[in-house]
């Protein structure tokens, strides 16, 4: 399958997160089922470097994880019939955090699709800054929706 890229108003097509939660400004390829990489632009105006510390701001850890979480969360979400749904996140899995993501600053997000079976995708995201690892997690998604078919 080809790859193709995704603006903000495309990315709000695939998956419903939105502003100020939406962890994600430009998707630079998504391959539906196999993989997504794109960034998000920090800034001083970002709402959680207000209190994410007052004098030494930086993008909580949760927060990057999210990122990954919501690019990864297209590999699957541009697959045929499934625009628009809701994905959740079900576990996250060897979390590691090696740099301060700070105002001013890209964050570069780099997401693979391992599995995909019965609504229940798991996979891996990498998060850099200026070419370096500042995040990176294993993690599982779920879209209800398909599950649910499953479970009966």
């Amino acid at each position: 399958m080809e790859g193709f890229s995704l603006d903000y108003n495309g990315i709000h097509e695939y998956q419903q997160n939105s502003y100020p939660y939406l962890m994600i400004d430009y998707v630079d390829e998504v391959i539906p089922g196999k993989s997504a990489r794109g960034y998000k632009y920090l800034t001083a105006n970002d709402w959680f470097f207000k209190c994410h510390f007052p004098g030494d701001p930086s993008m909580p850890g949760m927060l990057q994880i999210e990122a990954l979480v919501q690019m990864f969360a297209l590999t699957v979400l541009t697959l045929e019939g499934n625009k628009g749904k809701v994905a959740y996140l079900a576990n996250a899995n060897n979390l590691k955090f090696s740099r301060k993501v700070c105002p001013g600053e890209k964050l570069e997000i780099e997401t693979e699709l391992i599995s995909w079976k019965r609504g229940i995708g798991k996979g891996t995201g990498l998060g850099k800054v200026n070419g370096e690892i500042a995040c990176k997690a294993d993690f599982t998604i779920t879209i209800p929706d398909i599950l649910s078919q499953y479970l009966k």
